[in-house]
């Protein structure tokens, strides 16, 4: 039997490991799933005869080499800052390696051992990196094949609430980190291509430059852009393209009032407040404000904000109770960023019967004969529950079949590396289309710069 280790039972473990856990009678696997908390890898095993659930942390140096050693390729579920002991084993004991994650300076540093020892190490195969980069490369190579010249290329994932249980005026919820929410965008000013001339949009901007998004049956969203839009302009051969831009998804109105916390700075991390865990939200609130022995904190903030009483800001704002002076920070020595995330958590974490959705929108335009063209692509995936989730299955899968695909030699070329190459991409979302996770691509006018708001 071979041994595929899974480190980490969390959230985005569950379509993965069923997955394979399916094919573990035909495929001759044992699957053994490997958290700190034991609770959580029992649960994801389900007792099946083909898997094992053990406790294992990863900063415990015998437990993970023993687990490694005696497994035929690991895959890390871990947060992206604890795969390199991981990978670090695996170069040692001969094995390969596949993570969700963005390739790190300290992963990068084993591509040559890796390769050395002919080790697939597969980074960036979830959803977003992961499905956008196949999606992505596979019209791309397609246009090329055919003499077409990229000019444009535009790329927005949204992780979002599904339509069924979208029931507040932000129109979200939390489907995955929540401090990876609060703190978007910061830590330098997003740059991208607009028509040959680099751009750059500062955080206190970022969240009033947005572009229009239409996906059909599904309405209308707005994205604002990531914090490095050219990362891939090399790696997707794209460095004489004019236009590259990456941005994130939400429906049309949260980024006006997301701006509202950033102009406030209630999203910054970098401090911490004095008796954060005796503050009610309000003390909070109100911190921030100028003082004034007359007015009230409502008073103050639609005045600093210049918010009207009758704009739906306003309610958003109200909706999340901010002004409360019962309910409790309770954090102590906590920054700005996590007391805003402790509050939004009381709103917007998903109930028991919320579904999660997870919206991709590619745009290409080229040229081909002497004309320009265009191609929208777009992808929807809906949740089935809190357990498997949409989140969960277009970070999963893909980790999953990429798995098996390399356990299987389909997957060969050594080194470190994320799936932008046709050996890679092209079974693995054809497999994806078994699971409903398509892309529907239209011909539209190429539009070039007029299309973009920014």
């Amino acid at each position: 039997m071979r041994k595929i280790l899974v480190i980490g039972a969390g959230k985005s473990a569950s379509y993965l490991i069923k997955y394979l856990l399916d094919k573990s009678e035909s495929e001759d696997l044992i699957v053994i799933v490997g958290d700190i908390n034991f609770s959580h890898a029992k649960k994801l095993t389900q007792d099946h005869d083909n898997a094992q659930a053990i406790q294992l942390d990863i900063h415990d140096k015998s437990s993970r080499q023993n687990a490694i050693k005696n497994c035929d390729i690991v895959v890390s579920m871990l947060p992206a800052r604890f795969h390199i002991e991981a990978a670090k084993d695996c170069i040692s004991f001969g094995k390969h390696m596949v993570t969700a994650s963005y390739i790190s300076e300290a992963m990068q540093k084993l591509n040559k051992a890796a390769s050395q020892k002919g080790l697939v190490f597969m980074n960036e195969i979830g959803v977003d990196p992961g499905i956008d980069h196949m999606s992505a490369m596979q019209v791309i190579d397609r246009i090329r094949d055919k003499g077409g010249k990229i000019i444009l290329f535009e790329s927005f994932t949204g992780g979002l609430v599904a339509p069924e249980s979208d029931n507040n005026l932000w129109h979200y919820k939390f489907t995955w980190n929540p401090r990876n929410v609060v703190v978007a965008g910061q830590g330098g000013a997003a740059k991208f291509l607009q028509e040959g001339t680099y751009k750059y949009i500062p955080y206190n901007r970022l969240f009033r430059r947005t572009e229009f998004l239409d996906v059909e049956g599904y309405g209308r969203f707005e994205a604002y852009a990531n914090r490095d839009s050219l990362k891939y302009q090399s790696a997707y051969g794209l460095d004489n393209a004019k236009t590259l831009y990456r941005g994130t998804m939400r429906r049309v109105g949260f980024s006006r009032a997301w701006n509202i916390f950033v102009q406030l700075g209630m999203t910054d991390d970098e401090y911490t407040i004095d008796d954060s865990e005796n503050m009610s939200y309000r003390d909070f609130v109100n911190a921030f404000l100028p003082y004034s022995p007359t007015d009230s904190v409502e008073l103050k903030f639609r005045h600093a904000l210049k918010i009207d009483q009758d704009d739906i800001v306003w309610d958003k704002l109200l909706e999340l109770d901010i002004f409360s002076n019962k309910k409790m920070v309770g954090l102590k020595k906590a920054t700005p960023a996590q007391i805003l995330q402790k509050i939004l958590m009381d709103s917007w974490t998903l109930a028991e019967d919320d579904k999660d959705m997870i919206v991709m929108y590619h745009k290409f335009g080229y040229e081909l004969n002497g004309e320009k063209h265009q191609i929208d692509s777009t992808m929807v995936t809906l949740g089935e529950d809190q357990t498997y989730t949409a989140m969960a299955k277009t970070v999963g899968l893909p980790v999953a079949i990429a798995t098996l695909a390399i356990l299987n030699e389909k997957i060969t070329t050594p080194g470190v590396q994320m799936p932008i190459t046709k050996e890679v991409y092209e079974p693995i979302l054809k497999e994806l289309e078994a699971y409903n996770i398509t892309f529907k691509e239209t011909e539209v006018p190429y539009l070039g710069y007029n299309q973009l708001n920014l």
